[in-house]
């Protein structure tokens, strides 16, 4: 803001606030306190219409003592209240900005530098809106996005092209035997706790504590207790699938049969 956005916030805080009105009497006092406010508000802007931002709502904020603030009834608006209502929405501005690819030569790392660190200072000091890229993305690519990140690094079904896994089978033994066993139609046995080692489910076996204090190695095949584990879930759950299938399927219908009843009447 410049002297003149700093004046004219003055006098809407003297609207609201007799202290700062008394203040602004004297012509050398007011004249002083519209420099001060002014090279402390240097970065901050008047408002932004685009972003919501307002200082001299700001101002009205701090009179309303908002969440239990009882400042305004012991000392008049200052500078550093308007600057601690502006850090989060300049927080904001900032979450929302994507850095646009400089139009310096990348071959020139300074320049490529000072452009960025230029848009950077201008999205938060206000001069210009955040960049953002979000919409280029359609609602089905958003979809699909969010599908694959949803699996990576999180369990067996985590998203991984089949060539890459092939490739990396002889630096990951563990992984590869597990998804070597699961093709095969096996269990998976690490979806379960392991009860010899205290393994987490999705993480190897462990060994016992090697020598020199170099902790618990791990394990490239479970323990037999886990695969035992593995199968008995599997059981379990064909029986459960068994019994659901038997509950919900109708009873056939009885077949109706005539009644033969002996002819004849009494004597």
């Amino acid at each position: 803001m410049i002297d003149n956005h700093i004046a004219a916030l003055l006098a809407y805080a003297s609207r609201l606030d007799s202290r700062v009105r008394r203040s602004l009497a004297d012509p050398q006092q007011s004249a002083r306190t519209i420099a001060d406010w002014t090279a402390a508000l240097a970065d901050v802007p008047a408002t932004l219409p685009d972003t919501g931002w307002d200082a001299s709502q700001a101002v009205r904020r701090y009179y309303e003592q908002r969440g239990g603030d009882r400042s305004a009834q012991f000392r008049p608006v200052e500078p550093h209240d308007v600057l601690a209502a502006w850090a989060p929405h300049r927080a904001e501005l900032m979450n929302r900005h994507t850095d646009p690819v400089p139009a310096a030569d990348p071959d020139d790392p300074a320049a490529w530098r000072e452009e960025l660190l230029g848009t950077r200072a201008a999205v938060a000091t206000g001069h210009a809106p955040p960049a953002q890229y979000r919409d280029a993305i359609t609602p089905a690519g958003q979809k699909r996005l969010a599908a694959l990140a949803a699996g990576i690094g999180h369990g067996p079904s985590r998203y991984m092209p089949t060539a890459v896994a092939a490739q990396l089978a002889e630096f990951r033994p563990t992984r590869a035997a597990r998804e070597a066993a699961i093709a095969a139609g096996q269990p998976d046995a690490y979806r379960h706790k392991c009860s010899w080692c205290g393994a987490e489910p999705d993480q190897p076996c462990r060994t016992g504590y090697r020598r020199r204090g170099k902790g618990r190695g791990t394990r490239s095949t479970p323990h037999p207790c886990r695969i035992e584990a593995a199968l008995a879930a599997e059981q379990d759950e064909d029986e459960h699938d068994r019994l659901a299938r038997l509950m919900s399927t109708p009873p056939a219908p009885r077949e109706t049969r005539a009644r033969h009843t002996a002819g004849g009447g009494r004597p």
